[in-house]
């Protein structure tokens, strides 16, 4: 999903004795989702590595928006019992958990993971980042709002589930992986609504 050539650790909780605990950001990231919606609604082809986002971007993004230490998880369906190494390497790396999953073959691994993550997330304190374009999503996302949190959302603003957008008005904060947090080395294919004080001629001519 992404052979990254710079990695960049996310911020770590400060050290005893530095002060009191500021409460992390949980970054949950729905590879799989990410990935197709790339391919198949972006690009028109399975993307090559240097076409992926860059998940060291994301992370620190994530660090400096949200002004907390990061926790980043990157969840993968492991079903068929085998792991992308070079790629779960490179995450580690990045100070990312990898969460392998596994289930019968039937299963959304993925999506069962990333649900239980967020229902958990309910009891502990902490601002919540999702990277997916996921409907499945929707109730626990929502139950998280309103809390004493900020609650995100990462993706592709064209292709996030009209649902999740409705959220916006209850504070869920919506960013463009592309034209937000700047996740790619080369611009993308896409055809979006351009908000006005956004349009820059220069990208047309």
């Amino acid at each position: 999903m992404s052979d990254p050539s710079a990695t960049v650790s996310p911020s770590q909780p400060a050290a005893d004795g530095a002060g009191p605990a500021v409460a992390p950001t949980y970054l949950l990231v729905d590879g799989e989702n990410i990935d197709a919606t790339l391919g198949m609604s972006v690009l028109g082809h399975r993307p090559s590595p240097e076409e992926r986002p860059r998940w060291d971007r994301i992370a620190s993004f994530v660090g400096a928006q949200w002004g907390a230490p990061v926790v980043p998880l990157f969840f993968l369906n492991a079903t068929s019992g085998q792991l992308p190494m070079p790629f779960v390497q490179a995450l580690l790396a990045m100070g990312y958990r990898p969460v392998p999953l596994a289930g019968n073959g039937t299963e959304k691994v993925v999506d069962m993971g990333i649900q239980r993550t967020l229902e958990a997330l309910r009891d502990r304190p902490g601002n919540v980042v999702l990277a997916s374009h996921d409907g499945d999503f929707i109730p626990q996302v929502e139950a998280l709002l309103g809390e004493d949190r900020r609650v995100g959302l990462l993706g592709f603003r064209e292709f996030v589930n009209l649902r999740m957008t409705e959220l916006a008005s209850r504070g869920l904060e919506i960013l463009d992986l592309e034209h937000d947090v700047q996740a790619f080395q080369a611009p993308l294919p896409r055809v979006r609504i351009i908000p006005i004080e956004e349009f820059d001629p220069l990208r047309f001519l």
